[in-house]
């Protein structure tokens, strides 16, 4: 067991660090000003731009296989990846991938929408969640019924990421009403479905800077071929990327908790109340040691869960611990960085109320906190995990 980082690691870990120190915490004063005009954070072009720069570095899909041009890097580089990424809130990702059950495409879909999302041709996004069926699945009621070669989708979905731009969608629906009703998990099919099939969008304004979409599928066709895996199988792939994006947003909150400490060590250390720096007070002293402690513990979660990956094993108790976590140690810290910072901290000339808005989202989002604690719980219970299996 060797709890440090490979010489490769820390190469990676160092040259995301320097990509964002150099490219994209300059444009963080251009984000704030547009994004308080209403404009989206930076442009289409000037993302496209950023990408391509990161690709000189090497970094073009970075969990994509090799044959599909990607690196390849696997999922506790792409924890360490992350963790530098989200050291700033520049809305940034790296090209050169695709959604995890994308690769289960037969020869066709992969063809038409695996290799064009890849290349960044096509955008797609993910919808299980609807307004009456978030984390219980069971209430999911978007159906799907065979007429002919083609089936007919029929329903809503709700707080999809990525749905106002998304030029085709993998989107779950009922395919056999009675397994469904008997199980709450089978019976569910998932459908690529293009957006020129039929299904709108209607953006859903937040509290955040991000705008999630209300589908709203009225008798879609979609040809038989557009089925994704097996029919009446979707419920598994559903989980299968929940459970990829659960992990991740406790590596977004450890990189975002790390840039937030740093900035209140360095107000703490510059501000003066009463003739002397406000870090020589006790009550700044403690919420900075608290913080750091919380940092350094989601961060072995998040990397246990990636490694556990990177090794062909059962993930998702230790990805559900990273989320549950993670989530949490994020929102506590930019809450204590923000009352470090006083009334500056409320204000939009520094990004820490943006971070706040954006946190919040975390508890939420795939899974609560709630089903989280479940799901943790009920795996002990049940005796399928035992208390330190994963050392």
């Amino acid at each position: 067991m060797y709890l440090r980082l490979t010489d490769e690691q820390k190469m990676v870990q160092e040259t995301i660090r320097k990509f964002v120190k150099e490219e994209l915490i300059p444009l963080e004063n251009e984000v704030l000003k547009n994004e308080r005009e209403g404009k989206p954070g930076i442009s289409n072009e000037k993302l496209k731009e950023l990408r391509l720069k990161a690709k000189e570095f090497g970094f073009w899909g970075i969990n994509t296989p090799e044959e599909y041009g990607g690196a390849d890097l696997g999922q506790m580089m792409m924890a360490l990846v992350l963790m530098e990424i989200s050291k700033t809130f520049v809305p940034f990702s790296f090209g050169g991938s695709a959604d995890n059950i994308l690769y289960y495409g037969n020869d066709y879909q992969k063809e038409k929408y695996l290799i064009p999302t890849i290349n960044g041709d096509k955008k797609s996004c993910f919808a299980m969640t609807e307004p009456d069926a978030g984390s219980d699945t069971r209430n999911i009621k978007m159906t799907a019924v065979k007429d002919g070669s083609e089936w007919i989708l029929n329903g809503e979905k709700t707080f999809i990421t990525g749905g106002n731009e998304a030029d085709f969608v993998m989107v779950i629906a009922i395919t056999d009403r009675e397994l469904h009703k008997k199980t709450g998990r089978d019976g569910v099919t998932c459908f690529i479905v293009d957006r020129d099939m039929g299904w709108k969008s209607e953006y859903i304004d937040t509290m955040g800077e991000w705008g999630p979409a209300g589908l709203v599928f009225d008798n879609v066709r979609v040809p038989e071929e557009n089925i994704l895996g097996e029919i009446n199988g979707g419920y598994k792939l559903g989980l299968e990327w929940i459970g990829f994006a659960r992990w991740v947003v406790g590596a977004r909150a450890v990189g975002m908790a790390e840039r937030l400490l740093q900035m209140a060590i360095d107000y703490s250390k510059e501000r003066k109340t009463f003739g002397k720096p406000i870090a020589d007070n006790q009550a700044i002293q403690w919420p900075i040691a608290d913080s750091a402690v919380e940092i350094e513990a989601a961060r072995w979660l998040v990397l246990n869960a990636a490694f556990t990956l990177d090794q062909g094993e059962d993930n998702r108790h230790l990805a559900s611990m990273a989320k549950l976590y993670g989530a949490n140690m994020g929102n506590r810290v930019v809450d204590r960085v923000l009352q470090i910072h006083g009334g500056m901290g409320y204000t939009r000339e520094l990004p820490i109320e943006r971070w706040y808005r954006e946190a919040r989202l975390w508890r939420i989002y795939d899974g609560t906190d709630e089903i989280q604690r479940m799901i943790i719980s009920r795996n002990l219970l049940k005796g399928n995990v035992k208390i330190g299996q994963y050392v």
